[in-house]
């Protein structure tokens, strides 16, 4: 079974300039990304890009593989999604490692949950999850949602819940052509724990992981 990884990076970030090469205690973010999918069970690690900053950036780690990302599917309003097709479009393999590079607290040992997961023959796609105990939720016209204040839960009585936390998403290469998604069918999680699944998406999460990371 030929499992491959391709690490999303575009190069028009507005929020963060150059939010993906950003240097996060001495390595470019997306660095952290290609260590893990490099040092996972992926057989081949591919980073997808219309910046030719980060393809160089990319390819001076032994081992990455560079898909030229074409223009129109790299703006703000593309879905990952069509450039995961236009790529397997053209490429063949088995099983597919999509990682977003703003998750730099990525380990190998995720990334071979979710290939194990996937091989077991029991899912048609895998993603990662950080489980989320319940908590008070209001909207903002502060009303709370899906809950009563004069009939408060204890947090012990509500099941948890997991949230997305983008990390990565396993799928087929048939189910994604066939389904345009980056999951879908029989679907499955790996958990991450809360410490390791932050995402690099604003100035203060940024200045928070240089701290813990």
């Amino acid at each position: 079974m030929k499992v491959i990884s391709i690490i999303t990076a575009r190069g028009g970030s507005k929020g963060i300039p150059d939010k993906n090469i950003i240097d996060i205690n001495g390595f470019p973010l997306i660095y952290y990304s290609i260590k893990a999918s490099l040092n996972s069970k992926v057989i081949e690690t591919w980073v997808s890009t219309d910046c030719e900053k980060i393809a160089a950036i990319a390819k001076s780690y032994p081992g990455v593989f560079i898909s030229n990302r074409p223009k129109h599917l790299a703006n703000d309003i593309v879905h990952a999604e069509e450039a995961l097709i236009q790529f397997s479009e053209d490429y063949d393999y088995d099983l597919l490692v999509f990682i977003q590079p703003t998750s730099p607290m990525i380990k190998p040992e995720y990334i071979n949950a979710g290939i194990s997961m996937m091989k077991s023959g029991k899912y048609d796609s895998v993603f990662s999850v950080t489980e989320e105990h319940w908590i008070p939720r209001w909207d903002k016209d502060v009303n709370p949602i899906k809950w009563s204040i004069d009939k408060r839960p204890r947090r012990q009585d509500k099941d948890p819940t997991y949230v997305e936390n983008g990390m990565f998403y396993i799928t087929s290469r048939s189910a994604l052509l066939k389904n345009k998604l980056r999951y879908g069918g029989k679907m499955g999680f790996v958990k991450i724990p809360l410490k390791n699944s932050f995402q690099i998406d604003s100035l203060e999460d940024l200045d928070l992981i240089k701290k813990i990371i």
